[in-house]
């Protein structure tokens, strides 16, 4: 029995390393533009993971906390205001618990402002790093466009140096402009979707505070009406 091989221009490599002997190849042959893009790409990876973290852990902080909160706000209705702010400073009441403790020690300057003074740096940590995956969303297919451009100009380079005789010799110039294309888009692609899903997240995350900081002040007020001395 005869069995057919087929043929094989480069040695057998094992099955674990064939993807990443592809995507080396294809990372030469793109050119010097594919090292920007691996820069990118590996800071698009590592603000996915760090956000991943940290909105998981703010989530789950949140939704241990919402006991919490509606005790402080029925104190706070009460006009317990010290009371409520010792219970926001509790572990259990989480970040929001804090937004709202260091909002009611600052009252004096108007609730709605120093509710927001101090919801301002919980929005900020939250939303840190999106702004450059946004940056790399935009940047990947740019650097896509130029490593195109540079590999034309290297095509017509080798055309007009090898003259139509050698018409091949243009080939790693065009194999250049597609390889560089292809991988800006991949990487904005990859980079896109988390994006979206993040901000998405923090626009949620951003309404479920408002909400609560606009709870906080109606319990506040409705607590200092129902004081003794405040009544008619």
């Amino acid at each position: 029995m005869q069995f057919v091989t087929m043929p094989l221009c480069l040695p057998m490599l094992p099955l674990a390393w064939q993807p990443w002997h592809s995507a080396h190849t294809a990372f030469v042959r793109g050119g010097p533009v594919m090292w920007p893009l691996l820069g990118c790409s590996l800071l698009a990876l590592t603000i996915v993971i760090e956000r991943a973290i940290v909105l998981a852990r703010y989530n789950a902080r949140r939704r241990r906390g919402v006991a919490e909160i509606e005790r402080l706000l029925v104190a706070l209705q009460e006009g317990r205001r010290d009371e409520a702010a010792a219970i926001g400073d509790g572990e259990v009441s989480g970040p929001v618990g804090k937004v709202l403790a260091n909002g009611l020690r600052h009252s004096e300057i108007g609730l709605a402002e120093s509710l927001q003074s101090a919801a301002d740096p919980l929005l900020d940590s939250l939303r840190h790093g999106l702004s450059i995956l946004d940056t790399v969303v935009t940047l990947g297919p740019l650097l896509g466009i130029l490593g195109t451009v540079t590999g034309i100009i290297r095509s017509f380079h080798l055309l007009s140096a090898s003259g139509v005789e050698d018409p091949t010799a243009v080939t790693g110039g065009i194999a250049e402009a597609l390889i560089t294309t292809a991988a800006g888009l991949i990487v904005a692609i990859l980079a896109l979707v988390p994006f979206n899903a993040f901000l998405s997240q923090l626009r949620r995350n951003a309404r479920e505070l408002e909400q609560t900081l606009h709870r906080c002040e109606v319990a506040y007020h409705r607590g200092q009406a129902d004081a003794p001395g405040n009544g008619i």
